[in-house]
């Protein structure tokens, strides 16, 4: 069973609808991409979720691809999934994920408590010093 993290920490997943392929969605249906596939987010738009799944926590790709995607106008849930590390929490906050999706395993590894102690993504932030 996965654990979604949000600011204020471990929850359920309340997403019921699920998520699909680019092209396979059904209607209300989200949709879930890798790190690797920048050339689909202009048709992500209208997509009530978008889960960008993470390979590993060294790729940063995801973080960038959040970034465009709210750039160009994405207003939906956007979840974080797989290899995201605790430590990365406030800048997966920061590129514009509402949420982290993890599994059992690293929820483990990585307590409750580790994730809210970066709850706090909006403080400490580099872009916000005079």
């Amino acid at each position: 069973m996965n654990v979604i993290v949000q600011d204020s920490g471990f929850r359920e997943d309340d997403w019921q609808r699920g998520f699909a392929a680019p092209g396979a969605a059904g209607p209300g249906q989200g949709v879930e991409i890798s790190s690797a596939d920048e050339a689909l987010l202009a048709g992500l738009v209208g997509a009530p979720a978008v889960r960008i799944r993470f390979a590993s926590f060294a790729d940063g790709r995801g973080f960038s691809l959040a970034r465009r995607l709210r750039r160009i106008g994405y207003a939906g849930r956007l979840r974080a999934a797989g290899h995201v590390l605790a430590d990365q929490y406030a800048m997966a906050r920061r590129a514009g994920f509402d949420e982290v999706e993890i599994d059992a395993a690293l929820a483990e590894r990585q307590p409750e408590a580790h994730w809210r102690a970066r709850a706090n993504w909006r403080e400490h932030d580099y872009r916000s010093r005079p």
